[in-house]
């Protein structure tokens, strides 16, 4: 079969759980025996060619930077890789069966829609995240946001084929106005399946991942300041970077929790898989998760999770409260500060639950079977 991917990123140029995605899934339809074909933007040097095994990695727009502020794209890239992959699809579109791509940017889908009557491929569409319009209004203002939520509505209306990977944004999707069918993935966890000896906890909570206002990265700070006044040797980890570090760092400092909350950044993977095996649990106070990967990433090593519960926050989805985490009512100190109070009674019983929830759901939220779901969609023309 001959298939196109199209995402404006691609790892590990850029590093996200959607850039993941697509290049295992390239990977893996190419092993497969399948054609492949990647369209982004370049995000290599000149000269550099990226290597993705099996896949012909093709460049339809210039380097150019994606964020304009803290963690909010500008609107420039996505309009530019629009017109490139409608010009690539213009000229070669016959020779793919199925164009496969995520819903945003939407200015990509919307070139391949136009497209698709005349060439006659199949359009499949990820739909990692549905944005409510009082969420799109906050991101971009009111006047802006409502255009944002209008070209997202119109997208959902596509005749296409949709992959969800939470109940949360596919129950959104149908309230949006799509018709066609939903096929719903377990995750794109690609560790191993079996799970990792469960370690006595140490009294640190961890955060990893980007420091950009929909993680509520700031909060931890304030939450472990409560922690700490009932047990004072609990310590905060908070790995990674982005543009509100230097707020967080800021609060340490004047929260006078210096020696009690360390802000290494980026650290090797074996540092944050070290960090989150011995960890009393992760923190993930998050407004806004698509899926949550990094739950299900601590679960495999016995950790609990804490994570917060919002209406754009499909993390909850992966959370047995008392079995493998807990939901917090806010991301408020107070409500931080209870569930992880809650973890650390669990004590080891918890991690031994954590562990065996894990085992009981690694393979629906494998990157494996996922993948496995998208090639049965292709292979039995389930893709409409």
């Amino acid at each position: 079969m001959r298939i196109c991917l199209v995402y404006d990123c691609l790892f590990p140029y850029t590093v996200g759980g959607a850039e993941r995605w697509y290049r295992r899934l390239g990977e893996r339809l190419a092993a497969d025996g399948h054609d492949v074909t990647y369209l982004t933007l370049r995000q290599w040097n000149r000269g550099d060619g990226p290597d993705v095994a099996g896949v012909d990695v093709r460049a339809v727009g210039p380097r150019m930077d994606l964020y304009a502020g803290p963690g909010q794209r500008r609107i420039l890239p996505p309009i530019v890789f629009g017109f490139g992959v409608l010009w690539h699809l213009s000229r070669h579109g016959r020779r793919y069966d199925v164009v496969h791509t995520c819903s945003f940017p939407y200015f990509s889908l919307l070139a391949i829609a136009l497209l698709a009557p005349l060439h006659s491929y199949r359009v499949v569409v990820d739909w990692f995240e549905v944005w409510s319009r009082s969420y799109w209004r906050s991101y971009l203002g009111r006047r802006a946001g409502d255009i944002g939520w209008a070209v997202q509505r119109l997208c959902a209306r596509i005749p296409q084929h949709a992959f969800c990977f939470s109940r949360l944004y596919a129950q959104r999707l149908r309230e949006e106005g799509l018709k066609g069918h939903i096929t719903m993935l377990g995750g794109a966890y690609d560790g191993s399946l079996e799970p990792h000896p469960v370690y006595d906890n140490e009294p640190v909570v961890v955060f990893a991942g980007r420091h950009i206002p929909e993680k509520g990265v700031p909060a931890i700070v304030p939450a472990i300041a409560r922690v700490r006044a009932q047990r004072p040797e609990v310590r905060g980890l908070i790995l990674g970077d982005g543009p509100e570090r230097e707020e967080v760092a800021r609060l340490v400092r004047t929260s006078g929790l210096s020696d009690a909350i360390d802000l290494p950044g980026f650290v090797a993977t074996e540092v944050v898989d070290q960090a989150i095996s011995h960890a009393l649990c992760l923190l993930l106070p998050s407004r806004r998760e698509g899926y949550g990967l990094v739950v299900v990433e601590a679960a495999a090593r016995g950790t609990p999770s804490v994570v917060v519960a919002g209406e754009d926050n499909a993390a909850v989805e992966l959370i047995e409260e008392g079995v493998n985490g807990f939901v917090a009512a806010s991301d408020s100190p107070e409500d931080l500060a209870r569930a992880i109070a809650a973890v650390d009674a669990g004590g080891t019983a918890l991690r031994h639950s954590t562990q065996a929830w894990f085992a009981a759901n690694a393979r629906r939220v494998s990157l494996g079977r996922s993948q496995e779901l998208v090639v049965e969609a292709y292979d039995s023309g389930g893709v409409r």
